[in-house]
């Protein structure tokens, strides 16, 4: 059981602590009656993101996150890779700083992962009170 952290074409983010992410990812995942088998996180720029949209989802498109599931029962794994250039974008479109956008990012995909959709209103409204129900965990966690 991993969670796993790297960076292709951009440098990682100085503002993610490995381990206490991991901890805040593991206590998220308690949370939802799951378990945390191998989380691979990929932060990566906006050219490797559009290239991983185009050739397993035929999206042509720019995004901040795309997430692998290959969640079995309760335990949740799966690939997850984060634009950082499309995040450091909505942080300042949405007047967020950065560190908090790029760890709604990557909750965002452990709670997909734990079964939260975001195609409808009323998902997108659910996802984003359960992106900031863990952004609040994540101060409580030493």
């Amino acid at each position: 059981m991993a969670i796993t952290f790297q960076s292709e074409n951009i440098s990682f983010p100085r503002q993610i602590k490995k381990r206490e992410t991991a901890n805040w990812i593991k206590s998220v995942a308690v949370g939802y009656d799951k378990n945390v088998g191998e989380l691979s996180y990929l932060f990566c720029d906006d050219q490797k993101i559009l290239e991983v949209n185009r050739h397993y989802l035929q999206h042509d498109f720019f995004t901040d996150i795309i997430t692998f599931d290959y969640t079995e029962g309760d335990t949740l794994s799966g690939d997850i890779f984060i634009s950082l250039e499309t995040v450091r974008s909505n942080s300042q479109k949405y007047h967020t700083p950065f560190e908090e956008e790029v760890r709604r990012v990557i909750i965002h995909g452990v709670l997909h992962l734990c079964g939260l959709r975001d195609k409808t209103e009323k998902e997108q409204k659910a996802m984003r009170t359960a992106e900031e129900q863990a952004l609040n965990l994540l101060k409580k966690i030493p």
